[in-house]
């Protein structure tokens, strides 16, 4: 996989590197992007098969949230029905293994989770990336982690965790800072496995009786925000874990939807509020890019539509590349930046600079603020 792989490569300064499940977890975690949700009902071989949805590079099937209880057993079959799928295509030639998404799977609890992985067979595993585990806490954290060891173990492969931060006790005030560290004390444990960790906004805005708008950001409903300032004070010290973006819950898709006349500067169109497309994919642009100034990579999305603008947005441009690569490339002190524009502060700015070239390998480099359009269409 390729992050902008159906964009020419001409649009980049430097290019997006491939990746699958096997590359480096160091790397890999930077990798996740846009990653979208979808019922374990659905059967998704023929849109994987035709590329239907450009830009797809990490997947979850859905036995959760977005699965009936009733519809679970139906959904185990139709995944385990996936994985035999795509295995005879390759077997075919049909497609690459380079050309199939990451594929992740949402488990609904740590019952169901040790049921279906029972389900698995050693020809899935390499089709396999990750786990997701809801509304993880220090109750049942370690039980999950514990299971997922004993899979990596039974069958010889790497399959990763990825916690989703959504649970009641780190909504409320009082529970939520004994609750964070103790769950940074089971992924402490379990460091190698852990790809990354997700939140839940949707969850924590309901515990509080709210919903943002379209024509706002989760940033912008108090004790949300409030939440996610604390996962990233606890899991972003010095880069630990990369912690993806909460679900834009908004979309209205055209088949017209593209810049009119784009403006050299996106960031200040939209914090002034200037329509550059629809008031869904404008909202989705301005957290997006909170998203990135806070620290989160990637986001969880439920609409294909959303992928160019999420995967776009963390592509880095060359003044922030240069910059990065200036700050580790010099042994201390303060040095201008290569721009003239601005202070680079070797010591602070390190673990900045090392997420940022992360991300540039990932997502690629492209020349300035203005060629973000040129990904989103």
């Amino acid at each position: 996989m390729r992050h902008h792989a159906y964009q020419p490569s001409s649009k980049f300064v430097l290019e997006p590197i491939n990746f699958d499940k096997y590359t480096d977890r160091e790397m890999l975690r930077y990798c996740l992007g846009a990653t979208m949700y979808m019922p374990g009902t659905k059967d998704f071989l023929q849109p994987i098969l035709t590329k239907k949805y450009p830009g797809l590079t990490s997947m979850v099937m859905c036995f959760e949230d977005a699965c009936r209880e009733e519809l679970v057993p139906e959904a185990e079959r139709n995944v385990i029905r996936l994985l035999d799928a795509l295995n005879a295509e390759l077997e075919k030639g049909t497609i690459r293994y380079d050309e199939i998404p990451l594929i992740i799977f949402r488990v609904r609890s740590l019952e169901q989770f040790r049921h279906f992985s029972a389900m698995l067979r050693p020809e899935h595993i390499h089709l396999v990336t990750a786990f997701n585990f809801p509304k993880f806490n220090v109750e049942v954290g370690e039980a999950y982690f514990e299971h997922l060891e004993a899979l990596n173990r039974q069958f010889g492969e790497i399959i990763y965790g990825m916690p989703i931060l959504e649970s009641k006790e780190m909504a409320y005030l009082e529970t939520r800072l004994p609750e964070l560290m103790g769950v940074k004390a089971i992924l402490d444990r379990h460091r190698e496995l852990v790809l990354n960790v997700r939140v839940g906004g949707t969850d924590w805005s309901s515990v509080f009786g709210m919903r943002r708008g379209v024509n706002y950001t989760i940033y912008d409903i108090m004790t949300v925000a409030d939440c996610l300032k604390d996962v990233l004070n606890v899991f972003s010290r010095h880069n630990d874990y990369s912690i993806s973006g909460p679900v834009w819950e908004y979309f209205r898709a055209t088949k017209d939807m593209k810049f009119e006349d784009a403006p050299q500067s996106i960031n200040r169109s939209l914090f002034k509020q200037q329509t550059l497309i629809n008031d869904a994919v404008d909202g989705l642009l301005r957290e997006l890019m909170l998203d990135r100034a806070n620290g989160f990579i990637g986001k969880t999305i439920i609409h294909p539509t959303h992928i160019p603008y999420v995967n776009g947005m963390l592509a880095v441009t060359k003044e922030v590349y240069d910059d990065a690569m200036q700050v580790l490339g010099t042994s201390g002190g303060v040095v201008k930046s290569s721009s003239g524009n601005k202070m680079n502060e070797i010591g602070p700015h390190r673990c900045w600079a090392e997420k940022i070239v992360m991300r540039a390998k990932a997502y690629g480099v492209i020349e300035d603020e203005s060629k973000y359009k040129d990904l989103f269409e």
